[in-house]
């Protein structure tokens, strides 16, 4: 009798409700001496340092943090300091450097050139005894507990709560009780990991897909993509809803399969005309998408998840954290299913250290 090995990517898939309630409850103590420096000093300006799967974090902290505070954020190129050696006046900056292992060569380094050039810094990273939490003048641990596979899932959304954490001490609005609904939103989502599956089987031979998400969601068309590329070794391009009509479109064909994140609120009308435009094409949809959004339906196969917390103004800001649990489901049963192991994708190791 056969048996079928669980990978580490799969088993902290599934791990992340529990980790998710460590990071907020711990969070919102830790955020405390940081939100009153915030408060007495508010930066004009964020930069945000990362690599990798932290960057696609990064991606979702910058809509976040200007579309909850106003404040302009900017990713940080960090070749300026560490190839260029070139830099200014960081005062009144406030400068966050994300990292898995806190051990990213560059990302540290434009924590220490911002600290250098009088910027408040804060590192956002899963290792409290990392290079990262001794450069960086405040620590936002990610809760995740030691994470054995290469292809990052837990700590992705564990930073992504961390970047909540963040918005609400800049005074974003981001409320402590919705943020506590969201582990009970993935676990929810966790318990259709069967139909998930089921659905991958079809993708088995896929090696070229397109993936489109806009506004907080971005974030997640650029995570799921990497996902593929590293765990199926998908050739994966991830798009914006409005740049995939600027021009890309024009490689999508009938049966060509594209993804697509679709929550409801203010980024549905622009998404919407891109599902409708796909699905002249007769391209292969998957949308991931609310219960009962019954004008998704009919536009492609939908993976639907269940109501998530309601913030006035802007219904999908909390929608990100439960609508990359399919995905990363979908990426780990695809890599299953294709006899490749997500745990150790080719050529890549846990930490990555650049210049």
């Amino acid at each position: 009798m056969s048996t079928t090995v669980i990978s580490n990517m799969l088993e902290e898939t599934r791990q992340q409700p529990e980790t998710l309630r460590r990071t907020l409850e711990r969070g919102l103590r830790d955020i405390r001496s940081l939100e009153l420096r915030l408060k007495k000093d508010p930066p004009r300006l964020v930069v945000i340092a990362a690599r990798g799967t932290s960057d696609n974090a990064a991606q979702f902290g910058r809509y976040l943090i200007e579309i909850t505070t106003g404040i302009p954020v900017s990713l940080a190129a960090p070749s300026i300091a560490t190839l260029y050696k070139r830099g200014g006046d960081r005062r009144g900056v406030l400068v966050i450097g994300i990292s898995q292992s806190g051990e990213s060569t560059d990302t540290n380094a434009v924590l220490a050139d911002g600290r250098e050039r009088g910027a408040t810094t804060l590192g956002i990273t899963n290792e409290p005894a990392s290079t990262m939490a001794k450069t960086a003048e405040y620590t936002l641990l990610v809760r995740a507990g030691k994470e054995k596979s290469v292809a990052a899932t837990k700590t992705y959304t564990g930073q992504l709560m961390a970047l909540y954490l963040l918005a609400a001490a800049l005074g974003g609005g981001v409320r402590a009780e919705q943020l506590r609904q969201i582990p009970d939103r993935v676990d929810a989502v966790l318990r259709r990991e069967a139909a998930i599956a089921e659905t991958t089987e079809r993708y088995r031979f896929m090696n070229g897909t397109v993936i489109v998400g806009r506004g907080l969601n971005y974030a997640n068309a650029l995570e799921f993509g990497l996902k593929l590329m590293e765990t199926c070794y998908v050739l994966a391009e991830r798009f914006s809803g409005a740049d995939l009509l600027h021009g890309p479109i024009a490689m999508v064909e009938r049966g060509f399969p594209v993804f697509v994140f679709a929550p409801g609120g203010p980024t549905w009308p622009s998404i919407s005309a891109v599902l409708r435009q796909l699905n002249e094409l007769k391209a292969d949809m998957l949308v991931i998408t609310g219960r009962g959004n019954k004008h998704a339906r009919g536009l492609g196969r939908t993976i639907e998840l269940p109501p998530l917390p309601a913030a006035p103004g802007i219904p999908d800001l909390y929608t990100p954290i439960p609508y990359i649990i399919p995905a990363q489901l979908f990426a780990a049963h695809l890599a299953r299913i294709k006899g490749f192991d997500p745990d150790r994708p080719r050529t890549l190791s846990k930490i990555t250290r650049t210049m």
